[in-house]
């Protein structure tokens, strides 16, 4: 089974999906849940949703590993031409996951209970992000 999630965005953040995710996998067994993010410039993550502090922390640690290319840090950068969020963007989510592998039980991801399905999106302008899932039995 494969569905296609898409996610709007409106700007540099996480997005949780889980319940869209857990929806579309009910009813459907046991398998292995498999995340694509089609784009370059955005990731996937399992990481804490019952404190929003997390998020707002894990984006201000990624925007000062790796500021705009507007930082002095950062004037070595030369595809700069998409706007100085960009290659940033493309560095970010080369340092994290564009997939993820979930076990589905009883058509339930097995998540922790802590645990939520994000995107994050590393540019500041709102995108309309893809998701592929695919559901192997």
């Amino acid at each position: 089974m494969q569905t296609t999630f898409t996610i709007s965005t409106s700007g540099a953040g996480l997005y949780e999906f889980t319940r869209d995710v857990t929806r579309w996998c009910a009813g459907q067994g046991d398998g292995l849940l498999t995340l694509f993010v089609r784009h370059t410039s955005c990731s996937l993550l399992i990481q804490e949703n019952a404190d929003p502090e997390v998020q707002t922390d894990l984006r201000a640690f990624f925007h000062r590993l790796v500021p705009p290319t507007t930082d002095p840090s950062m004037a070595y950068l030369t595809h700069t031409y998409e706007g100085p969020d960009d290659m940033p963007a493309h560095i970010k989510a080369a340092m994290m996951p564009v997939s993820l592998s979930i076990p589905v039980t009883n058509g339930q991801p097995t998540l922790g209970t802590w645990q939520g399905i994000y995107l994050f999106e590393h540019r500041q302008a709102a995108h309309q992000r893809q998701v592929v899932a695919h559901l192997s039995a």
